[in-house]
């Protein structure tokens, strides 16, 4: 297992660059996507990239766990406090405040009450869609010391009956009442006090969470191995198909994403085999030059993951986010388009004394 100069491992620093290109495709192909009636060649195509793509969020949470809910790692308070959750309320007031602007300037003229309103908007806690990441992640800080008590003190048993429980009640049930149209799935979760998946509280997450820890510090057979990329193969057709067959019919603007949702269990599936595929086969060799070069731009991709959509917003005031090519080439190039303008901002901006680090 490589870890990298500063005792980082390797693969976790390649996830979180592949895991921070695989939002921007999400973000690329989504909208592009809603766009299209469904059943189309165009529509089918970005439907793939959309779905194949949607384990980045759970992996970047997965990434965040295995090293915060470390037992090894000491963590006091003051440190998560100052270092790690203030630096999400500063990226989300400051980022949520460039946004607001951004979209004021481009359509609707930047005038006075503009700019007021603009800034009343993220007061109120209406941000982009994006970073809605860094709510639930500020979440899983605030719980972080009660996660560590439990990974502490558990045995691996204990991660199992964890796992299970949240597998069921977070992924599976309501995944299941949803597909059958029931109103039911909110009475369930209420009934049993295990309200995971409401209106995306942080407790929804923390299956990824403690996951990323249970599979960086135990060592998996290779039957179970193979099983998890069964699973993931299994979840990604899944993801793809289901989605097809939710939208047959449906016109632009109609588009159904609950099988794309994280908080499913093909996605889930799909998620924790990538994870494991980085770890036992992707995981970069022992030469220092590779290491260092993945562990430096794994450094900016919380700056990317805030930045990427100033770029992908820019596309579409332009008309350039719908090119006319097959998406088969126009999502790469548009994924590279935004990746390579939104690493150089996000190093600029971390080169800012003091702040750089708080805003990217």
């Amino acid at each position: 297992m490589a870890r990298s100069d500063q005792g980082r491992l390797a693969y976790a620093d390649l996830l979180r660059v592949f895991a921070c290109l695989a939002v921007i495709v999400v973000h690329v192909s989504g909208g592009w996507l809603e766009s299209l009636p469904a059943g189309t060649a165009d529509w089918n195509l970005l439907n793939a990239w959309d779905c194949l793509a949607h384990w980045c969020v759970p992996v970047f949470v997965m990434c965040s766990g295995m090293f915060l809910l470390d037992p090894k790692k000491s963590l006091a308070w003051p440190h998560l406090l100052f270092r790690y959750l203030l630096r999400v309320v500063v990226a989300l007031v400051f980022w949520g405040v460039v946004y607001a602007l951004m979209n004021t300037a481009l359509f609707r003229g930047l005038t006075l009450r503009g700019v007021l309103d603009a800034l009343y908007a993220v007061v109120l806690g209406s941000v982009p869609t994006h970073l809605w990441f860094l709510y639930m992640v500020a979440g899983l800080y605030l719980l972080t010391p009660l996660l560590r008590a439990f990974v502490r003190g558990a045995r691996r048993s204990d991660f199992h009956w964890f796992f299970l429980v949240v597998f069921l009640f977070v992924y599976v049930l309501p995944l299941f009442l949803r597909l059958r149209g029931s109103q039911t799935v909110e009475l369930y979760a209420n009934k049993l006090y295990l309200n995971f998946t409401l209106a995306y509280p942080p407790l929804a997450y923390v299956g990824y969470f403690v996951a990323g820890y249970y599979l960086k510090e135990y060592t998996l057979g290779r039957v179970a191995e193979g099983l998890i990329y069964v699973l993931g193969v299994a979840g990604a057709a899944a993801t793809v198909w289901g989605s097809a067959a939710l939208n047959a019919g449906n016109g632009p603007g109609e588009f159904n994403g609950l099988m794309m949702s994280y908080l499913t269990p093909n996605v889930c599936a799909m998620s924790v085999a990538v994870f494991v595929l980085f770890r036992y086969v992707l995981g970069l060799s022992d030469e220092r030059s590779r290491r260092t070069r993945v562990s430096h731009a794994a450094d900016y991709t919380f700056g990317v993951y805030l930045v990427h959509v100033v770029f992908l917003t820019l596309l579409r005031y332009f008309g350039l986010s719908n090119p006319p090519i097959t998406p088969a080439l126009a999502v790469p190039l548009l994924t590279l388009a935004i990746a390579v303008p939104s690493f150089a901002v996000s190093w600029l901006l971390h080169k800012i004394p003091v702040v750089g680090r708080y805003i990217t």
